[in-house]
């Protein structure tokens, strides 16, 4: 599988994506925290204090059937792990906020414009477009090994510079390039062969059912739309 190139990937074109029409198949969000020898739940933005992060990865129900087949197809002993799925609107508005703000600092002027093509604007219909992390339908993951140990993906989890770009180690030269080139094709083609799509910018974030995936792969509509959790004593706001 890593032999294989990841190809080029057409840049996303956000008008057309949001105009894309949405027609909610109804699938409820399930946990994703009860196969962990096949998927590892470690929802970093809750480990790390943001706020109105939830303690567990929430994803639609066909989006878990789907890793679980891209789990399979990953060799022995190795395991997805994801560091974000479901994401309420509060935590989306501050996390844009925030990367608008770092983006500022290397390149005043070009903060939103940056911040955008990596994390989706909260819209003031949220609920009729809804970010893709809003859907149950983003993931955003990685691979562990048999050991534990998190594959070398060349940058961490939400690092927004060109070396984040999924295809940026592609023309690798020397050895450590080339192994990490090797891991994000391994993740590439296991998630993509499992029915998800990925966001060009961003080697860890996937979609299945969202208006992303309904664009990348020529669908007339989106099956995801705005979503929750079912709790038993509230919801998240």
């Amino acid at each position: 599988m890593p032999q294989q190139p990841i190809p080029p990937q057409p840049t996303p074109d956000t008008p057309r994506i949001r105009a894309l029409p949405i027609v909610d198949n109804g699938e409820p969000l399930v946990p994703a925290s009860l196969a962990p020898e096949q998927v590892l739940a470690r929802p970093r933005y809750h480990l790390e204090g943001l706020p109105g992060a939830l303690p567990e990865c929430f994803v639609r129900k066909g989006v878990w059937t789907r890793l679980l087949a891209a789990a399979a197809a990953l060799p022995a002993g190795h395991r997805l792990v994801l560091f974000d799925t479901w994401r309420p609107v509060g935590l989306q508005r501050w996390l844009f906020e925030r990367f608008v703000a770092e983006c500022e600092e290397h390149e005043p002027g070009a903060g939103l414009e940056q911040a955008e093509s990596f994390v989706s604007r909260p819209m003031a219909d949220s609920q009729t477009n809804p970010p893709y992390h809003l859907t149950g339908g983003a993931v955003d993951l990685s691979i562990a090994d048999s050991r534990g140990r998190l594959l070398d993906m060349g940058t961490d989890f939400d690092t927004m510079t060109a070396a984040s770009h999924t295809r940026a180690f592609e023309d690798a030269a020397g050895a450590d390039e080339r192994t990490i080139r090797n891991n994000r094709r391994l993740l590439y083609h296991a998630m993509i062969d499992a029915g998800f799509v990925n966001l060009p910018s961003e080697w860890w974030h996937y979609d299945y059912g969202d208006q992303l995936w309904a664009w990348t792969r020529d669908e007339p509509q989106a099956i995801y739309g705005a979503a929750r959790p079912t709790f038993r004593w509230g919801a998240v706001p």
